[in-house]
């Protein structure tokens, strides 16, 4: 068919040898899901590792994908190699490739490409999905408490929130808007930001979430890890 969707996930890693087995277990999940209205592959960036992260990825992948090394210590860069090398692989048209984003130490749920693709043949053409913890173990008693009633979701099921372990966007589009930029943190909202400069049409979702570790200590400067961490210093008055 010429008018079938190729989807390209797209994961940076950085010393994940814990976390991306589960990662990539979902993924394939999902990529299963599709395999019977779209072909998939799954693009894992191994960015300045010294684990295990580049083999497992490697054993796990097979050929349903690639593992590429970076040395960057930057989630953007990771980003955007990830992309570069998935766009290399591809003959398609790119108006029907989605690049889907998703990081290491998250669990996708099945659904979760079918339900991208669904959104992008009704004329989305970038995605901003939510997210979810996995455990609070490393935080405070009240700290489950203060994310979710921090966590805004909107009645008709739009949100504010932007990350990169949950953001789709059409290859096209992407490629239009510049692409991930070379940066530490924040690289998902910079993404965001330049696909509306760009004319991109935009959808935000919470139906589309996926999980992702409670960690205190991230790989991103000032990201999401740090965002949740920082509710354990929230005084008891605000």
């Amino acid at each position: 068919m010429t008018d079938q969707w190729h989807v390209s996930v797209l994961i940076p890693a950085r010393d994940e040898e814990d976390l991306l087995p589960r990662c990539l277990r979902s993924v394939l999940q999902a990529r299963e899901a599709v395999l019977g209205i779209a072909t998939c592959d799954v693009i894992v960036a191994v960015d300045r590792s010294v684990d295990g992260t580049f083999r497992i990825a490697q054993e796990m992948l097979g050929d349903a994908g690639a593992v590429i090394r970076c040395d960057a210590g930057m989630v953007g860069f990771a980003r955007a190699a990830a992309a570069r090398a998935a766009l290399r692989r591809r003959r398609e048209v790119l108006s029907r490739v989605w690049l889907a984003n998703t990081d290491a130490d998250c669990c996708v749920p099945v659904t979760w490409l079918a339900d991208q693709l669904q959104l992008a043949e009704t004329g989305a053409q970038a995605i901003a999905g939510i997210v979810d913890v996995d455990s609070f173990e490393e935080h405070g008693s009240i700290v489950p408490d203060r994310f979710r009633s921090s966590y805004v979701l909107h009645p008709d099921g739009t949100h504010p929130h932007i990350h990169g372990a949950n953001l789709g966007v059409r290859a096209d589009v992407y490629l239009r808007a510049g692409g991930w930029a070379k940066l530490c943190t924040a690289e998902d909202h910079d993404l965001w930001h330049r696909l509306s400069r760009a004319g991109a049409r935009k959808l935000s979702s919470s139906h589309l979430k996926v999980v992702t570790s409670g960690r205190r200590h991230g790989r991103a400067p000032m990201g999401f890890a740090g965002a949740l961490a920082a509710h354990n210093e929230v005084s008891l008055d605000a």
